[in-house]
């Protein structure tokens, strides 16, 4: 129980929906153990007279005792219906607090979760995989829901009916109760065993049913690679074979759960026998009547459900406690990046590396060696080099993704771990390599770092970024919904609405991480010659391993192995015939072969 400890704050936060809910559970129980008694009083009423109603046949005598019979009768019954009026009245309103209770407690367990999810940095998801991010949001928290929800409202319910109609029966007679109640403990234990082994079977197939999906998921993703090498019978056969695998286990379960029910029936049908023979015996000595026996009979099979809820519940709590630790492992799970200030941020656009150096702590891979630039504001600078040479770092870096291992990276001349995170990033433009596009439309993706969308700013954008064309041939244009991440578009139009989202920000410092790589040196080009205009008052980084001379760079920086191999402009690094210079002059000659 120690890891549902975490929970307790959510039970004091619903203290009053707690407290009613015990109340309510009181109440239902109160009106729930009445009953039999008024059936016992009914019995023994009409066995106690039907012999003065037989004795006195012929007369008028026995009219007056078939009245009495009759409104006794009839008064029980009201009695018994409005008991059970009011159990239903208390049953509801029992589930409209803990049952409640606990939606409202999966409701802020999940958003707890998914704003944690939101404060941890990028190494936590390279870490972590997708799915599992998923299943402790969706199916743990819904594991530990049951047990703040029916498993506390059993509890309780348990305890208190419980209590109550064991005393009854002791009341009644504790010898005939000892006997009576003597199955029901072994019940309450199979069961728990029996629930054990069903959870166990249950997760043994989620998992088969989880590779199962991820078997059609990536046949479904991968159809056309299949297509082309014919290998429609191999994954055929494969997906049978897991298939086959999912039905055995899903057989096994179907056969243990069908032990469940005769069972529980069984046992429950023990006690009725012991309660019928025993209570017989003791009728015949004359300790007990007739209706203490109809009586019994109610409160054992009373008593039936919460005995069996014990090895349910006690089976929720096993379930609930081990996905309350696994929720447990990444609500208690440190951020690295920490914002540490709330003061408003405006950023001039100067940025600086002192020495910097970084290692990412997934990996251990040391990805830039110190490192040491400035960027005046409104500079514009281009980082080449050549594949792992540490680029994309640096863009990782300067929006803090990671913080740098060594050395400092400042803005404005202050450390970029004491400015405000969120006004940081808000000013930041950035189009990274792998492009993200939300199931969303054209638009609104556009739109995605503006607060207040404005259409003419969307069209605007999109029109820099040269991607207005396109958008005007799509069905509904800035209207169309996109797919999941953009299948509907190619790669090309990806980046390039990756680039009007950027743009429409208008940021005061634009990074673009290889961001054209996947369109023609034409679009480049008109890309290009339109982000000239656009970038004239902002400080742009452009990161890329194809060196373009529309742009005027002011510093050119040439990455090699994590290391700064060459610093300066264009004609500067010509002439050295160095690492820029091999890189420009064999993208020169492939461009010549494409033209020819």
């Amino acid at each position: 129980m120690k890891e549902l400890k975490a929970l307790n704050k959510y039970f004091w936060s619903y203290k009053w929906h707690l407290f009613f809910g015990v109340i309510f559970v009181a109440l239902n129980n109160i009106a729930g153990v009445y009953p039999p008694r008024i059936i016992r009083y009914a019995f023994d009423l009409v066995k106690e007279n039907i012999v003065y109603y037989r004795l006195f046949g012929g007369f008028e005598l026995q009219s007056q005792f078939y009245d009495f019979f009759s409104y006794g009768l009839v008064v029980f019954g009201v009695v018994v219906l409005l008991l059970a009026l009011f159990k239903g009245v208390f049953m509801f309103l029992m589930r409209q607090t803990i049952i409640v209770m606990s939606r409202n407690i999966e409701y802020e367990l999940k958003n707890d979760i998914y704003a944690q999810y939101q404060r941890l940095s990028m190494a936590f998801y390279k870490r972590n995989q997708t799915g599992d991010l998923m299943s402790r949001v969706s199916e743990d928290v819904s594991r530990v829901r049951m047990y703040v929800g029916p498993g506390v409202m059993y509890s309780i319910n348990l305890v208190v009916l419980s209590t109550m109609v064991i005393t009854a029966m002791v009341s009644v007679n504790a010898r005939l109760t000892f006997f009576v109640l003597l199955p029901l403990p072994i019940l309450s234990l199979s069961i728990y065993f029996i629930n054990s082994i069903i959870n166990r079977q249950s997760e043994e197939i989620q998992k088969q049913l989880s590779k199962l999906t991820s078997v059609a998921q990536e046949t479904y993703s991968g159809i056309r690679v299949i297509k082309s090498y014919v290998q429609e019978t191999s994954i055929n056969n494969t997906f049978a074979k897991e298939s086959e695998d999912y039905k055995q286990k899903s057989l096994k379960l179907a056969f243990i759960q069908a032990l469940w029910h005769p069972m529980m029936v069984s046992l429950i049908g023990l006690s009725t026998i012991l309660t019928i023979y025993l209570g017989g015996i003791e009728v015949m000595a004359g300790r007990l009547s007739a209706g203490n026996i109809a009586e019994f009979v109610i409160y054992v099979n009373m008593l039936t459900w919460p005995v069996t809820s014990i090895g349910w519940v006690a089976s929720l709590i096993q379930r609930a406690s081990a996905s309350q630790r696994r929720i447990n492992e990444f609500l208690n799970e440190k951020a690295d990046i920490v914002n540490n200030d709330d003061r408003n941020l405006q950023l001039k656009g100067k940025v600086e590396f002192k020495n910097v150096s970084f290692t990412y702590p997934d990996t251990g891979i040391k990805a830039i060696k110190n490192v040491s630039f400035t960027i005046e504001a409104q500079e514009k600078i281009a980082i080449v080099g050549r594949t792992g040479s540490g680029k994309s770092t640096i863009a990782s870096l300067l929006l803090r993704l990671y913080d740098v291992s060594e050395g400092a990276l400042l803005y404005d001349d202050e450390e970029v771990s004491q400015l405000n995170l969120l006004a940081l990033r808000d000013q930041i433009g950035y189009v990274p390599q792998d492009v993200f596009m939300f199931s969303d439309t054209v638009a609104n993706n556009i739109a995605f770092g503006e607060k207040n969308q404005d259409e003419n700013l969307v069209h605007l954008a999109a029109k820099n970024a040269d991607v207005s064309a396109d958008i005007e041939e799509l069905p509904l244009k800035f209207n169309t919904m996109l797919g999941e991440r953009g299948v509907n578009l190619s790669g090309g139009q990806k980046q390039r609405l990756s680039l009007a989202r950027a743009l429409v920000k208008k940021p005061e410092i634009l990074i673009l991480d290889d961001c054209l790589s996947a369109v023609d040196s034409k679009t480049e080009k008109n890309i290009l010659q339109n982000l000239k205009t656009y970038i004239e008052d902002k400080t742009t980084i452009i990161i890329t391993h194809r060196i373009s001379s529309l742009i005027n760079f002011d510093k050119i920086i040439v990455l090699d192995e994590g290391e700064i191999a060459e610093l300066g402009d264009h004609e500067t690094l010509m002439r050295k015939k160095g690492i820029y210079y091999d890189l420009y002059s064999k993208q020169e000659r492939e461009e010549k072969k494409i033209l020819q």
